[in-house]
């Protein structure tokens, strides 16, 4: 969607200088009109009041990041964003934003993964005000601020974009996390899930969201997933599948050195001459070893007081 927004052309004059004339020649000309005592000077007089009050409305200054959108009975003129004090035409309807970056942190919301388990994943970002047009005239953000004082308006404002934010991140969200399975362990190919993806992940949730508020002026410059875990409801069961694959992984690991160790006991005393073991001496003791090494507890030792060559 292409931008509206445009910088603002119309008059503008240093504050300092306006307030110069303002406070100095005008009262000036009024006090003189007054001691003059025509009924001209009276007419003049009273236009000179009047213009005085009326400056009043023409003076804004701009901090850095911060802008304001121009509207003169109705026409948009321009968004204002240079810094400094600066007095325009008094008639102007000057509707105060900031550009500054915001933080949002979306509370985890339940969602299907890909496979429908429900989890619950939440995530923070990072967002800012970035086509002004769009911003407060292609969403009803001014109806959300309301119309309490100047200060109040520009936070009102600012709240109803966040909430415009919120509402699509929640949307982005669940359209993210479907695409995915939560854990490796519940994919058959080496495929992306949540808990693994990362970076990858992060970029997706940004992409989708500046999809979203590309409409409203929006932008987030970062997401990341802050919170993942399975729902309440099968937490307890997906913690017994995950000890039970830690299990199997560890058995296995186990198996394995044991193995080599057994390998390794049996060439040694074959290479060094130590003992001769037939196969069923060999397949015994392999079995005690294994037992030994493989057990959970501790070996409880049994003196033999026999001999191997019977």
């Amino acid at each position: 969607m292409e931008s509206k927004e445009k910088n603002y052309s119309g008059i503008k004059i240093n504050g300092f200088l306006m307030l110069l004339f303002h406070l100095v020649i005008i009262p000036a000309f009024i006090v003189y009109m007054a001691i003059t005592g025509t009924v001209t000077a009276y007419i003049g007089l009273g236009i000179a009041v009047l213009v005085w009050f009326l400056l009043l409305a023409g003076y804004m200054q701009l901090e850095p990041n911060e802008g304001r959108v121009m509207v003169f009975f109705g026409d948009y003129k321009g968004t204002f964003k240079d810094t400094g004090f600066f007095w325009v035409n008094p008639f102007m309807d000057k509707k105060k934003v900031s550009l500054r970056a915001r933080n949002l942190d979306v509370e985890p919301i339940k969602v299907n993964d890909k496979i429908g388990n429900p989890v619950l994943i939440g995530m923070v970002l990072v967002w800012r005000l970035k086509d002004t047009y769009k911003a407060m005239f292609e969403i009803d953000s001014q109806t959300m601020a309301g119309n309490s004082t100047s200060m109040n308006q520009v936070n009102n404002r600012m709240i109803a974009f966040q909430n415009f934010v919120k509402i699509q991140s929640d949307a982005a969200l669940r359209q993210v996390a479907g695409q995915y399975a939560y854990d490796e362990n519940e994919t058959e190919d080496e495929e992306l899930t949540l808990r693994a993806g990362g970076e990858e992940i992060n970029e997706q949730l940004v992409q989708k969201l500046n999809e979203r508020l590309e409409m409203a002026g929006l932008e987030v410059l970062e997401a990341r997933i802050n919170y993942l875990a399975y729902a309440p409801e099968i937490a307890a069961v997906m913690l017994r599948r995950q000890q039970a694959s830690a299990i199997i992984s560890a058995r296995g690991k186990i198996v394995e050195g044991a193995v080599s160790m057994v390998h390794m006991a049996l060439d040694k005393l074959k290479d060094e001459h130590i003992i001769d073991l037939d196969e069923d001496k060999k397949a015994a003791m392999v079995s005690n070893l294994l037992v030994v090494l493989c057990a959970d507890e501790s070996a409880q030792p049994v003196l033999n007081a026999g001999t191997l060559n019977h």
